[in-house]
């Protein structure tokens, strides 16, 4: 169906040209599903982004064969380009937020496509869209399709995603990271819907991800690729359960098991990792008393929003988003949040850190009961005491402030550092800290990748000198190497200042490394709490039990 054979892709800048992939070969037949592999940056997008002709300018390919059946990519006009994009070809984005007109119904999105794509009349072409969303299992398709994307969950969204790309009837699509940001209840139904429609419809998936328990589950190939080459290629049981290249190896040492807990996770030894240092920084915050232990009660914790308003005559029925929450995370120990999309985990984060003002309910952090939400003032001891890392860095770090600016702001704002450069110099030692070489701080957060983003990230808290630490899904944009190495500071730097913590995360085989102690969050309610090892060992949640049997896990004869 496709075959890629020896294709590269370069990228010029005034430095000279850079090889983003070079000499990669693949070929993917009818109804199989494909795995695309590898680490941030080994440029797994970018063999998608070929095949469909989307690179971002200046890339272009610069050899290499790409053929779909008997028609050569490489050799259509623009105009033929675009015929086969959408009709023979399809895509499945990362997020389906941005990757649906907000603006538009999911009707009038679908009837677009299809009549772009076809010669069917407006009633025919909306006859199909709600043929296709019952199809991929959305209820009351005909009514639902009138409604906009910020109507649908995360879930429903990537199946409207995968909708538009298969209203065409397709014989490739190219899946980039379709189920990251999705929790493992949805992240289940998506694979399955993936696996149904490439068996039924003999659709050929390009999937790509770094998740290695989802190319576990549904691959039935799988390519390994690192620094833009191909390093090992097969079938999925051959590649992952007798690997034969280092990286693809520390690749797997990397994965996180769900059946046990470990001590530490796996860092791939192929590459130099980080080595925390910041004896200066570490001194610093001991000298704050950081080594004190808080923990953090929720009592009857309720927040309620406004719902939507459906007449001008009736007032908007409330929508509870937590409801009676009692929560006891000890002292220095890391509480575990597992739940859904929607279930209320940030916004339980959000109710702790102020922005989200519960309607009742109580709050208190070692002695200290914490005002609801605006009440807190700036200069509320608790704004410094609770900090927090985000999922993602890039959005949470200012993209204009050089990583100087953006770690000193704590150390003036809070009082802490009176001297100008004394304040550059502990910040340089907290870089150090969380192994990252101190020159960084000269530099703008768009130069790091991901990983790089997140110690700078959790650098930036720790300036705050917290007593209480929330995680809101830190790792989830992560590949599994970086992850480790992200998740390793954590443990590592909680150990050491005695750090309270709330790790909320989808990913249950992580939660059950990081956790202490795990809750369970399903419509707002708590389902179950317990130690971590009772949760996973012996849950007595039937919700718990169906969260457990969604994760994707990687059989045991497998693991080295």
């Amino acid at each position: 169906m496709l075959t890629i054979k020896d294709l590269t892709v370069k990228f010029p800048s005034r430095f000279g040209d850079f090889s983003a992939i070079e000499g990669v070969d693949m070929t993917i037949k009818p109804g199989e599903i494909h795995g695309l592999v590898g680490e941030s940056g080994a440029g797994k997008s970018t063999v998608g982004a070929a095949v469909i002709g989307l690179l971002q300018a200046p890339g272009y390919v610069t050899k290499g064969i790409l053929t779909l059946g008997d028609t050569d990519l490489r050799e259509l006009t623009p105009a033929q380009a675009h015929e086969v994009r959408g009709d023979r070809i399809s895509m499945i984005f990362q997020d389906p937020q941005t990757s649906l007109n907000p603006l538009m119904t999911i009707e009038d999105q679908l009837v677009e496509t299809i009549q772009a794509h076809s010669d069917a009349s407006k009633t025919a072409a909306r006859r199909r869209a709600v043929d296709l969303l019952e199809d991929i299992g959305i209820q009351n398709a005909s009514q639902r399709i009138k409604a906009y994307p910020h109507q649908f969950s995360g879930g429903m969204r990537q199946r409207v995603v995968i909708a538009l790309a298969i209203c065409t009837d397709p014989e490739v699509i190219i899946a980039d990271e379709p189920t990251t940001a999705l929790d493992v209840a949805v992240q289940s139904q998506v694979l399955d819907l993936i696996q149904q429609l490439a068996k039924e419809r003999q659709i050929a998936f390009m999937l790509i991800t770094h998740d290695i328990g989802v190319i576990a589950q549904v691959a039935d190939r799988v390519t390994v690729m690192r620094k833009g080459r191909v390093v090992e290629t097969g079938a999925t049981a051959q590649v992952l359960g007798a690997p034969k290249h280092p990286y693809t190896r520390a690749l797997m040492d990397a994965v996180p098991p769900l059946d046990r807990k470990i001590d530490r996770f796996r860092v791939p030894a192929v590459d130099d990792t980080a080595v925390m240092q910041g004896d200066t920084a570490e001194r610093w915050l001991l000298e704050g008393q950081q080594h004190c232990l808080t923990g953090l009660t929720l009592e009857n914790l309720t927040v309620t929003f406004a719902g939507p308003r459906t007449s001008l005559f009736r007032k908007p029925s409330p929508y509870v988003a937590l409801e009676d929450v009692t929560l006891t995370i000890r002292p220095g120990s890391i509480m575990g949040l597992v739940g859904e999309s929607g279930s209320g985990k940030s916004t339980l984060a959000k109710a702790i850190t102020g922005l989200v003002t519960p309607t009742y309910g109580a709050m208190i952090l070692g002695d200290t009961v914490l005002p609801f939400g605006a009440s807190r003032s700036r200069h509320h001891p608790s704004r410094q005491l609770v900090q927090m890392v985000f999922q993602d860095p890039y959005s949470s770090l200012n993209p204009r402030h050089r990583i100087g600016d953006i770690l000193t702001e704590p150390l003036w704002f809070y009082g802490f550092v009176k001297d100008p450069a004394e304040r550059v110099s502990l910040a340089a030692s907290m870089l150090s800290l969380v192994g990252m070489q101190p020159d960084a701080i000269t530099k703008y957060p768009h130069q790091f990748s991901g990983g790089q983003r997140q110690r700078i990230a959790v650098a930036r808290a720790l300036l705050a000198r917290p007593r209480f630490l929330i995680c809101d899904e830190p790792t989830s944009a992560l590949d599994v190497s970086i992850q480790a190495e992200i998740l390793n500071l954590l443990k590592e730097l909680q150990a050491r200042f005695g750090l309270t913590i709330l790790f909320i995360s989808h990913n249950l085989a992580v939660v059950r490394q990081m956790a202490d102690d795990t809750a369970v969050l399903l419509n707002g309610k708590i389902e179950e709490v317990n130690t971590t090892e009772a949760v996973y060992e012996s849950p007595q949640a039937e919700y718990t039990k169906l969260l457990l049997a969604q994760t994707p896990v990687m059989p045991k004869s497998w693991r080295q």
